[in-house]
């Protein structure tokens, strides 16, 4: 007979899943239910959540449009699973999605779902990148993250995720991201040196992958005159430019595109976390037209475009995307919480602390890991749900849901700048 645990226990976890899991070590509490963006755990108390499902919710928890286009189409009997099957979800959403995102920005892409999550749409645009050009290697960049499958981590930077893997990652060669010998140094020149360079052991690559602000590297916004330095150089070369939007698209930096205000083109863009609206599993790569080079089941899998995802995804761009209200409000509440980031960053000037980052997507760098983690503990003992990133944990992730409201954010802010303080 199955045994209750009392309220929070974690015993179950302990005992029954992988010592893979991480978030429940760091946040040990029992969480049960969440609205907006507030989490609740099994004694009943809450938490402002800060995390939103490492930008998964942009729009905050079970949002009641979304779970009733949900529940209606559940209730009649809508199709849940059909492979890559056309089916009216799919229809709907391509059909919204290209009228709604694509065709006011001029931009003309074909829908490709992949599997449901980040790493396996990395996967198909790095597979089709090296179809389409007939060369194997892809550049990427110091700090970078697009996942922890194979092709996806050797894009990856990160020693701790590479060294998982049991063999070495291949394909893929880095340079250096934006800012990252200081702010007095275009790496992009270095770059494109390299590829000028016959004699530097660098081949002409396939593909050129980055988030125009990294996330998991540690809140690194790349500048808009480096962005379009890049689009030139891969132009000039007839290399692809691969944007990952995965977790800063679907409007966490204002515009529902990250590389919107850079006014630059990329040949693919990899989508997913967001996109269906309410955390159900889903991504997309969008490519240029000329590029779908895919012969008929050539890339497959079995959860290719979830359907109920789908729908929820349709809701979220006839509920956020057919005006600017959100970006407006996004662009606006983002240079509050910069402010506000900056202030607790000049107060505790001794601390090194320092803010950074675009709309939402925002990092309070503590120097250390060591002192961010006692920010972040701290934090969590005072209800507040935020986690840490960087190539040493030492940036605060600031993630909140779009959709928060500003006396919660405002709390949320105040339980942070309370934790610096006692830190």
């Amino acid at each position: 007979m199955v045994q209750e645990n009392s309220s929070n226990s974690l015993s179950a976890f302990e005992t029954l899943e992988s010592n893979v899991r991480s978030y429940s070590r760091f946040f040990p509490v029992v969480f049960r239910k969440a609205a907006g963006a507030i989490l609740e755990d099994e004694n009943g108390r809450e938490f402002i959540d800060f995390l939103s499902g490492a930008a998964v919710l942009n729009y905050g928890h079970n949002d009641p449009f979304f779970l009733s286009y949900a529940i209606q189409y559940l209730q009649t009997n809508g199709i849940i699973h059909a492979l890559d099957m056309a089916t009216s979800a799919k229809k709907e959403f391509m059909e919204y999605f290209n009228a709604i995102i694509l065709r006011p920005r001029d931009l003309t892409y074909k829908f490709q779902f992949c599997g449901p999550t980040g790493a396996n749409a990395v996967e198909a645009a790095l597979k089709l990148a090296r179809k389409a050009t007939g060369r194997h290697s892809i550049i990427s960049f110091t700090n970078g993250y697009h996942g922890v499958s194979l092709g996806a981590l050797a894009v990856t930077g990160n020693r701790c995720y590479r060294g998982a893997a049991g063999l070495p990652p291949t394909g893929a060669v880095f340079m250096p991201y934006d800012r990252y010998w200081g702010a007095d140094n275009d790496t992009s020149e270095y770059l494109a040196k390299v590829l000028s360079d016959a004699s530097s052991g660098v081949d002409l690559p396939a593909a050129i992958i980055l988030e125009t602000i990294q996330g998991e590297g540690g809140i690194n916004p790349a500048s808009k005159e480096w962005l379009q330095s890049l689009e030139r150089l891969c132009r000039k070369n007839g290399i692809l430019l691969i944007v990952d939007d995965i977790q800063a698209g679907c409007g966490r930096t204002g515009n529902f595109f990250s590389f919107e205000f850079a006014d630059i083109s990329p040949d693919i863009i990899l989508l997913s976390k967001s996109l269906s609206g309410c955390g159900l599993p889903l991504s997309l790569v969008l490519l240029k037209p000329e590029l779908d080079v895919w012969r008929p089941g050539e890339h497959s899998g079995t959860f290719r475009g979830n359907n109920l995802a789908l729908v929820t995804g349709t809701a979220a761009l006839r509920k956020y995307w057919t005006n600017e209200e959100l970006s407006a409000r996004v662009t606006k509440m983002g240079a509050n919480t910069s402010e506000r980031l900056r202030r607790i960053a000049e107060t505790n000037r001794d601390s090194g602390l320092s803010a950074r980052g675009r709309g939402m997507m925002l990092g309070l760098d503590c120097g250390t890991g060591e002192l961010a983690e006692k920010i972040v503990r701290r934090a969590f003992e005072d209800g507040l749900v935020v986690e840490r990133c960087g190539a040493e944990n030492q940036v605060i992730k600031l993630l909140p849901p779009l959709t928060i409201d500003e006396q919660t954010l405002q709390r949320g802010l105040d339980i942070l700048d309370n934790s610096v303080h006692a830190a």
